[in-house]
């Protein structure tokens, strides 16, 4: 009788134990941040999104980043190697121009292997908090020492903050 208890305890624990197990152990990687990063000393705006892993992947592996170009036109796309002994993931997009504040922004994320065979995809958006005109139309600041920029202060020590046209970089009408 006790055999036939003990088999039958072992069974059910054999069932349970596999409904147990992480759902998401096929996704080697989760998404585990997003922002858009406004950086007013350098008069830049970038989207930055943090993977952590979740799951084996093989060596070599790869992200592939498309982030949609708030300016319109092509898609901004960045490709960098994954190492083995990274937890978490950093991805940065070259800088952006045009954020508008509330409105998403789709970002794809394909994770690959050595041959480029695709392992994950990841679908999602970016909404900023703030609007990208809080921006210097350059940079504050230029070199390592955080030197203040000769075309934002003259010599007279007035400072132009003039806004960039949204769409073509150039410097928007006063």
């Amino acid at each position: 009788m006790k055999a036939v208890r003990g088999g039958m305890l072992l069974i059910v624990m054999l069932t349970v134990l596999p409904a147990c197990q992480r759902e998401d152990a096929v996704e080697p990687l989760k998404l585990s941040g997003k922002v858009f990063i406004f950086n007013y000393r350098i008069a830049q705006a970038t989207y930055v999104l943090t993977l952590a892993r979740n799951g084996p992947l093989p060596d070599p592996s790869y992200v592939e980043a498309r982030y949609e170009n708030p300016a319109g036109g092509a898609a901004l796309i960045t490709r960098s190697q994954i190492f083995p002994f990274w937890d978490k993931i950093s991805l940065e997009s070259p800088p952006v121009h045009c954020v508008v504040k509330g409105r998403p922004y789709a970002v794809s994320i394909r994770v690959t292997d050595g041959q480029n065979v695709t392992l994950q995809e990841i679908e999602t958006t970016l909404t900023s908090t703030l609007d990208q005109s809080l921006l210097p139309g350059k940079p504050l600041v230029i070199g390592p020492v955080y030197t203040p920029n000769p075309e934002v202060y003259n010599s007279e020590g007035e400072a132009d903050y003039a806004q960039e046209d949204c769409r073509t970089g150039a410097p928007a009408n006063k």
